[in-house]
């Protein structure tokens, strides 16, 4: 008796199993630094993604018998190791498109997997535009490039802080040192003076002797070409030392974790930004509602342009209806008016956003505060 009820339990649970329906995902790759000095950026891309994937999972299957998934890697903003998260997600077939890289470097090192995997990747914050000449139809990014950027922020540096005398700064990567040397040519063109151009490298912690040196010069304005870690560390290093010049940087420097490491002497800092300030759009407001609800903290820079990426490539895999990468790369190219939370996106035929305001912010009391446009 026993073993009969045994055998019917089975039976029971077997053709329970045969009945339901069987739901397949298809995944999203998200890639960016997630642990190291830079993983607040990751990690505020990731929850971007996050957000749009499970806003549309509640709505149910995104096409019939599909769900999203994603799958999130860490480049340790290290080329090297985005290749290799690259060719983790190009080898599985379920993989239909990428969130990310977060650094130009990364993105410039990772294209050629993507592009041989027709892997559609569309970046939040990867500015350089050399990645985007290098022919990839693949690569497409919400934010604008740094030949935008740059030249409006030597505009704003010329004009605004009457910089008539400057030293730039760069961190040597493939971003740090492009924004920087094309803010170097605008700020020429325009008339001020280059007192010096050095680089640094990322980690490095003692930048005493650079500048001392620059302190002798006496620049009005220090353009940084770089990201926040070693930013802080210029700033509270200079301060330490007595040095007046104004100080200026990319949007490397427009992070909340900035102002946390560079303490009061991030006080009156300016950077540039790749748009206005998001807290202002009414199109934003629900998502940063949402996201500082989930996550307990105030989503970073690149979180809007990162969410706004994430529902262009759920749009276009809807618009598709199957889970084929070259027919969702061909959607995502088709691209028109994507009414994103940042603005209306398009992209122009190297996959930039046609989106070019350039926003200024400055530090005061331990915040950001919206200066206005770069160019006005």
């Amino acid at each position: 008796m026993r073993q009969k009820v045994l055998i019917f339990v089975c039976c029971f649970f077997a053709v329970i199993s045969l009945g339901a329906k069987k739901i397949g995902v298809i995944k999203i790759g998200c890639v960016g630094p997630i642990t190291g000095d830079q993983a607040s950026l990751g990690l505020d891309q990731l929850h971007a993604l996050q957000i749009a994937v499970d806003e549309t999972n509640a709505k149910g299957e995104i096409i019939p018998g599909y769900r999203l998934e994603i799958v999130s890697l860490d480049d340790q903003h290290n080329p090297s190791q985005a290749v290799a998260m690259a060719k983790r997600l190009a080898s599985d077939p379920a993989v239909v498109a990428v969130v990310g890289h977060v650094n130009s470097s990364c993105s410039l090192a990772a294209g050629p997997i993507y592009q041989n995997a027709r892997l559609t990747q569309i970046s939040p914050s990867s500015s350089n535009p050399e990645i985007s000449r290098k022919g990839y139809d693949t690569f497409f990014r919400t934010c604008a490039t740094d030949d935008i950027q740059a030249p409006q922020a030597a505009y704003f540096a010329f004009t605004q802080l009457k910089a008539r005398q400057v030293f730039i700064i760069d961190d040597k990567t493939t971003y740090g040192k492009g924004i920087a040397d094309e803010f170097e040519k605008e700020i020429l063109r325009l008339g001020a003076t280059m007192f010096g151009h050095e680089g640094i490298m990322q980690g490095d912690k003692d930048f005493t002797p650079l500048l001392t040196k620059i302190k002798a010069l006496n620049p009005e304005v220090i353009f940084f070409g770089g990201m926040y870690p070693e930013g802080a560390l210029l700033v509270r290093q200079a301060k330490a030392l007595g040095l007046s010049a104004e100080w200026l940087g990319g949007d490397g420097l427009y992070v909340p974790a900035f102002i946390v490491l560079a303490k009061e002497d991030a006080e009156g800092v300016y950077c540039t930004f790749i748009g206005a300030d998001v807290r202002s759009l009414a199109s934003a407001k629900h998502y940063i509602e949402t996201y500082n609800a989930r996550f307990g903290q105030e989503r970073g820079p690149y979180s809007a342009y990162a969410y706004d990426a994430s529902n262009i490539i759920i749009d276009a895999i809807r618009k598709t209806g199957k889970l084929d990468r070259q027919a969702i790369l061909a959607q995502v190219k088709a691209t028109k008016d994507f009414p994103g939370i940042v603005g209306v996106t398009n992209f122009d035929a190297k996959g930039d956003s046609t989106i070019g305001l350039i926003g200024v912010f400055r530090v005061k009391n331990q915040a950001f505060e919206y200066i206005g446009p770069a160019k006005k």
